[in-house]
């Protein structure tokens, strides 16, 4: 059996490499059989605006609209990181979650799972 992995991001289009890498890996992790979940906050909380993920580019890197096509219903927003940004449900990809901390740390503590942080 995979195990189960979850992946924090916590960076924006401030750090193109570091947020395409997360997604990435949960992305792979997803193709391989694994049970993703992919925990934006800070400035990642931005992506799961429509429209927002057309916005990082990188050189050689999967487009992050593919990615997130990837992940499907397996990403939250980090409820106080939404809520610092104005940003309420209604305004996030309609298969995004809100979720705080305390679901986080169920998750990563979960039996067997292992958890990334970007």
């Amino acid at each position: 059996m995979t195990r189960p992995l979850v992946v924090k991001l916590t960076a924006g289009l401030e750090a193109p490499e570091r947020a395409n890498q997360a997604f990435t890996v949960a992305a792979a992790a997803v193709a391989a059989g694994a049970p993703v979940s992919m925990w934006l906050t800070g400035e990642a909380v931005w992506f799961a605006v429509p429209g927002r993920a057309e916005e990082l580019r990188l050189e050689l890197a999967t487009p992050l609209p593919d990615l997130l096509g990837v992940l499907g219903g397996s990403l939250t927003v980090c409820t106080q990181c939404a809520q610092r940004r104005d940003l309420v449900g209604a305004d996030l990809l309609p298969e995004v979650r809100v979720a705080g901390a305390a679901t986080f740390v169920e998750e990563a503590l979960a039996d067997d799972a292992q958890a990334i942080v970007y």
